[in-house]
């Protein structure tokens, strides 16, 4: 960003103050300092300078003119007009220069609105010149900005406390004011400094962003963001019967999905201004309660800029951040999820009213949070919007020699560990919490926040440990990837303090692998349905701190791990080295898509014996969204920068598999909902289960059968075969005035393949399918 590029305007003039001590009167009442009320910019001593820039249409700015066709009398009118139009305009920022400016204070961080004005107050400990910059609305004109921006150079004398720069304001509109701070300070890249004033930047505490307004507009892909804030809107109302779904943790059903993804394709059927939104996901409500879950994990939904592949020649500039795994703030809901372009304000309001109305269908909201690195890169191609600006060396972890160390796969690591990244995540977090009501958050690439600032693994790491143990994070839910990209592999063993859950790796591959048919993986495949016991046994650990799943945004849809051996990312620009190549995929005889009946029959009973699979394992289920209706990506295992329908959820398959695949994945879904023998509070002992199994170390045995018994008397016969010929199996006898009946059978069509009810008739055996697994329940 230039030193003088103002924001999102066409013709403005920069307008710089610098504050002087002596200017300021005492006030001995208050202890503040004020100017006084009735003096212009020039009799507080003010310094003025000022310098008019032209906007072209991609937000780059430049004040050169071609007079080269104009005769010289047009020159000199031209120029006239242009010095008309700056008086003007200088003007008019005099009319409207702050009056009143206090020293403020440096407590609570970002933007207050305090007895005496707005407060401004942000951290740099190795900054030397802190410099806000305003740009102030049109009075009376809601929406329009000024024709320029008012910069406030802080004096370290008055505005510094400790670390922590601050100023009051008393006159400030209380909405529709951007803002933002030029920060200077050593010029030492050896030491991990990356001061550069000429950089507007956003305060890390901002509660609210403004950029473009409508996501992917690549017309304005070089737009800047800067913070701005809201104390006008009165308190959302939550309303009188609201309250939250407290779900506990061993019942939930958690359904990966993408805002934006979700009901962007036209095939929602959405008004297009609602398409894409925070409102159109309470538009479709009633299909998450036709599936069956009971909590969203939303990808990333903090502010973060979609078009960051487009800003220099790359072989991703194609490409558009739909993921949103690129961080700007750690505040600011995404603003380009508000509906019809509305902005920062509509999207925190929007966003309440979503999560109001998915909690009032009783489903909870868990956020998918990534602090472990931000969108500002590395130091080849930096793209500095505010942490590297404001304090490189404290945001980030660095090597001895002052370079990022990149633990994230991403550039740069963010710093969890040390007090004050720690204290911007805690304080984060509340913010959700209270503001916006979340119920919990899944914490990406989690083993980042168990390094110190050298990088070195933590045993006991201060912000973990501050999470689990927050007061006003005591209701949440709490999930931590346990890896990142630097090898720091805590499946199983993540600092929880008792607390924390996990998303289970091992799961994944060992289900993956177990019914597509490897070798060996018998006992394996038992362990993860039983609950992961050999990782989560320890402590007052349960079963519920394992989020099992199979699939999710990253790697292979469910479709696609059945019909595909490789990946398949050439639209990805990379060459094909980006995602996984461990995918322990199955295509079933065919690369790709195919017409074949009986390889399209074997994958489907393959994607309903992963999901019988997770739904019946003990621990926290969790699905991708698009996976209810059969979804593909077409091999491609890491379709973060497609906003197409690669990545869209697609109403119309949707319709069009209703009536058989959906009804399967809903059926299951609802069946563990309303049995508690999938839901154990503690880990399965001898009386919860028996395992129809005397061969466990037959390592040519693909086939698995076990019962889960009720109190009751409603026991549960599992049978799992994922052997390529029939396998006829001697039943267990049922409970006491009990019989089988035949709930699941993946092998049959659909609606026999899944009978909440049970068929009765079952026999002393049964005959399982290749490929193929069956449920079936004790019923009097």
């Amino acid at each position: 960003m230039m030193l003088h590029q103002p924001f999102l305007c066409g013709s403005r003039a920069t307008t710089q103050y610098t504050l002087y001590p002596s200017v300021f009167s005492s006030n001995n009442n208050t202890g503040r300092s004020s100017f006084p009320a009735n003096s212009s910019g020039h009799e507080m001593g003010l310094k003025l300078s000022k310098q008019v820039s032209g906007n072209d249409e991609r937000g780059s700015f430049s004040n050169t003119r071609d007079h080269s066709k104009h005769g010289a009398s047009n020159v000199y009118s031209h120029r006239a007009q242009e010095r008309v139009l700056e008086e003007e305009a200088t003007q008019a920022l005099e009319d409207r220069l702050p009056r009143k400016i206090f020293p403020g204070q440096a407590f609570p961080l970002g933007v207050s609105e305090v007895d005496n004005g707005i407060n401004f107050a942000i951290f740099s400990q190795h900054a030397t010149a802190v410099t806000l910059c305003l740009v102030l609305p049109e009075r009376g004109n809601i929406g329009a900005l000024d024709s320029g921006m008012i910069e406030l150079a802080l004096d370290p004398r008055l505005n510094k406390t400790g670390d922590i720069w601050h100023i009051c304001i008393e006159d400030l509109p209380r909405s529709n004011v951007l803002y933002g701070y030029r920060i200077n300070g050593p010029q030492d890249w050896g030491k991990g400094h990356r001061f550069d004033k000429s950089m507007v930047l956003i305060d890390p505490y901002a509660k609210l962003i403004e950029g473009r307004r409508y996501f992917g507009d690549t017309s304005m892909k070089f737009s800047k963001f800067l913070g701005t804030y809201n104390f006008d809107s009165l308190p959302f109302d939550w309303g009188e019967n609201y309250k939250l779904p407290n779900i506990p943790e061993k019942n939930l059903v958690i359904y990966e999905m993408n805002v934006r993804a979700f009901t962007i394709d036209e095939s929602s059927g959405l008004d297009h201004d609602v398409c894409g939104s925070y409102l159109g996901v309470i538009e479709k409500i009633p299909h998450l309660l036709e599936l069956g879950i009971n909590a969203v994990e939303l990808l990333p939904i903090f502010e973060f800029d979609e078009l960051e592949f487009q800003r220099r020649p790359n072989p991703r500039d194609h490409m558009i951040n739909t993921w949103g795994y690129s961080t700007i703030n750690f505040f600011a809901p995404m603003s380009r999820y508000a509906s019809s372009g509305g902005g920062p304000v509509s999207a925190s309001r929007e966003f309440k009213q979503m999560v109001k109305a998915l909690h009032c269908a009783g489903i909870e909201v868990i956020l998918d949070v990534v602090y472990n690195h931000t969108n500002e890169a590395d130091d080849e191609h930096p793209y500095t919007t505010s942490f590297r600006g404001i304090d490189n060396k404290v945001y980030y972890m660095l090597d001895k020699n002052g370079q990022l160390l990149n633990f994230s796969g991403c550039g740069n690591t963010l710093n969890c560990n040390h007090p004050v990244v720690m204290e911007l995540i805690l304080d984060s977090l509340r913010h959700w919490v209270t503001e916006y009501h979340v119920d919990g958050f899944r914490f990406d690439l989690a083993s980042v926040l168990c390094r110190g600032s050298d990088g070195s693994p933590l045993s006991a790491p201060p912000v973990i440990r501050a999470i689990a143990k927050d007061a006003v994070l005591s209701r949440c839910k709490i999930i931590s990837e346990p890896w990142d990209c630097g090898g720091l592999y805590l499946v199983g063993r993540f600092p929880n303090w008792d607390r924390w859950a996990e998303w289970n790796g091992k799961y994944r591959d060992d289900v993956r692998r177990f019914i597509k048919g490897d070798t060996g993986m018998k006992g394996s495949f038992a362990t993860r349905v039983a609950g992961s016991s050999d990782l989560y046994r320890v402590n007052k650990r349960k079963p519920y701190h394992s989020i099992n799943f199979v699939i999710a945004h990253d790697g292979f849809t469910l479709h696609d791990l059945a019909s595909y051996n490789f990946k398949h990312n050439e639209a990805n620009g990379e060459g094909g080295n980006d995602g996984s190549n461990d995918n322990f995929s199955w295509n079933c005889g065919f690369e790709g898509e195919t017409n074949d009946a009986s390889i399209r029959a074997l994958r489907s009973r393959q994607m309903k014996n992963f999901h019988l699979a997770l739904m019946i394992s003990q621990g926290v289920p969790m699905m991708l969204m698009g996976d209810e209706y059969g979804h593909t990506r077409f091999g491609n295992n890491n379709s973060y920068g497609h906003d197409t329908a690669i990545n869209h959820f697609l109403w119309d398959q949707l319709d069009a598999r209703k009536s058989d695949h959906f009804m399967f994945f809903s059926n299951v879904i609802k069946f563990r909902s309303a049995r508690n023998v999938f839901s154990h509070e503690n880990f399965l002992g001898k009386n919860d289960v028996t395992w129809h199994e005397d061969n466990w170390d037959n390592y040519e045995s693909k086939f698995l059968a076990f019962t889960l018994h009720d109190r009751n008397g409603g026991d549960i016969y599992l049978a799992f075969n994922a052997h390529d010929y029939l396998v006829e199996v001697s039943l267990p006898t049922p409970p006491a005035k009990r019989s089988w009946y035949r709930v699941a059978d993946t092998n049959l069509k659909s609606p026999d393949d899944f009978v909440p009810n049970g068929v009765s008739g079952i026999g002393k055996t049964y005959n399982i399918a290749p490929y193929s697994s069956i449920l079936l329940e004790a019923n009097s």
